[in-house]
């Protein structure tokens, strides 16, 4: 399921959700622009590596991507969910919220993969902190979704609850299943969404200005 907007009115131009796209996409070509036999060490120095932890890399590892689809599905996910909750917010709250739920997913990762000597990088686990936010203020507006049934592709408007909780549990099976598989988990750090999205829930009444405009 791939959301397409919520049907939620904004009261305000989402100007830091529009900094931090920016600020990620300059990142993510910066990153190309790295000369081949550089980028691994840029890499490992900048993206969240376990076994080799630089402190700073908790919060530089939220800026670097894995690929052009990593980039746009994460930021397109940011614009959709992130602009409302900037609006309920206010842009600065917004901004530290975003990194704090960014930070406290990258822990959540490396407290559960100690030891590992895989990357990990992305603005996923801020932007799941972001979602479970927007689960709590707008549980009942609808939000259109794309989604794909077999061969099929067709929109649904979605209430944010189911969607948003579908998507968590994903998340969390998805990590349970990783341990009691002889695989990896695929390229994905799903416990970084899950830790991003329970701080994003936890997080919000210290950032929240004022109550939340529903629109349906």
């Amino acid at each position: 399921m791939i959301p397409l907007r919520a049907l939620l009115f904004r009261k305000s131009t989402p100007a830091m959700t529009l900094m931090i796209i920016a600020v990620n996409v300059f990142c993510f070509l910066f990153e190309l622009a790295q000369p081949a036999y550089l980028q691994s060490r840029f890499i490992a120095h900048y993206a969240l590596v376990p076994d080799r932890l630089h402190v700073v890399a908790l919060l530089t590892s939220m800026f670097l991507h894995g690929g052009w689809l990593h980039l746009l599905g994460n930021m397109w996910f940011l614009w959709v969910f992130g602009s409302h909750v900037e609006d309920a917010m206010g842009s600065l709250k917004f901004l530290v919220f975003y990194l704090l739920c960014g930070v406290v997913s990258a822990v959540v990762q490396l407290m559960l993969n100690l030891g590992s000597p895989i990357p990990t990088l992305g603005a996923s686990g801020a932007i799941a902190g972001v979602m479970g936010a927007f689960l709590i203020l707008y549980p009942r507006v609808r939000v259109v979704t794309l989604i794909f049934i077999i061969f099929f592709i067709t929109t649904f408007e979605l209430p944010a609850a189911f969607m948003l909780v579908y998507w968590f549990a994903i998340q969390l099976l998805s990590g349970l299943a990783s341990f009691s598989s002889f695989t990896d988990a695929g390229g994905v750090a799903w416990f970084a969404h899950v830790g991003g999205f329970i701080a994003g829930i936890l997080l919000l009444r210290i950032f929240l200005s004022n109550r939340p405009r529903y629109s349906y």
